[in-house]
């Protein structure tokens, strides 16, 4: 990954950055991430905020526009958006649930294969994320001070088809519960269809 495409991998993944901090994390002078960003501007992928989170100047922060995030994968949006219409024209919404009832079963097939041999839960959930971001969610994970894990996905793939039928995003949260096992709950934090920069799941071990 060259300089310039790392500069808008770190906004996606950190979200809004200052130049400085930016400078930091890809061992760049300020100077030198001032123009990769500025350069990213020029061309609509990038703009800025200037935040007053401190008394004297506002710190500027670079954040990705909406043409920014759309150089990530999205898995042919306007496709999967059409073949939900046609789902639904042609079978109603009894059919679209079948259509994500199959989903949800590949999908939790796939993962139990994926964790299978792992038992502790933050190898669980690391492996989990491993598999995520094979399928293009750029997942992460941070482990908390109290035990707890955060399941980061900082992109989402079938962002459209979730934002067509929000069940998309329900279904995955109970697949993320049933293979991850009794021993956790599992809920979500952040949500990008309700805004959010990205989609967080908080991973509680049960006492």
């Amino acid at each position: 990954m060259n300089t310039a495409e790392q500069t808008l991998f770190l906004l996606k993944t950190r979200g809004p950055q200052t130049a400085q901090q930016l400078a930091g994390l890809m061992d760049l002078t300020s100077m030198g991430a001032r123009r990769q960003l500025e350069a990213w501007q020029e061309k609509g992928m990038v703009g800025y905020e200037d935040v007053a989170d401190k008394p004297g100047r506002p710190s500027r922060r670079w954040l990705l526009t909406e043409a920014g995030h759309a150089r990530f994968p999205d898995r042919h949006a306007d496709l999967t958006v059409q073949l939900i219409d046609q789902v639904r024209g042609l079978f109603g919404d009894a059919g679209l649930e079948k259509l994500i009832v199959a989903r949800e079963a590949a999908s939790e097939q796939q993962y139990r294969q994926h964790l299978q041999g792992v038992r502790a839960l933050p190898q669980r959930v690391a492996a989990l994320a491993q598999a995520r971001t094979s399928e293009g969610y750029m997942a992460e994970v941070q482990a908390q001070d109290d035990g707890s894990l955060l399941l980061v996905e900082n992109h989402c793939p079938i962002c459209a088809a979730a934002r067509q039928c929000q069940k998309f995003c329900r279904s995955e949260l109970d697949v993320f519960q049933r293979v991850l096992g009794p021993e956790c709950s599992v809920g979500r934090v952040e949500h990008m269809l309700n805004g959010a920069r990205r989609c967080v799941y908080l991973i509680k071990p049960r006492n």
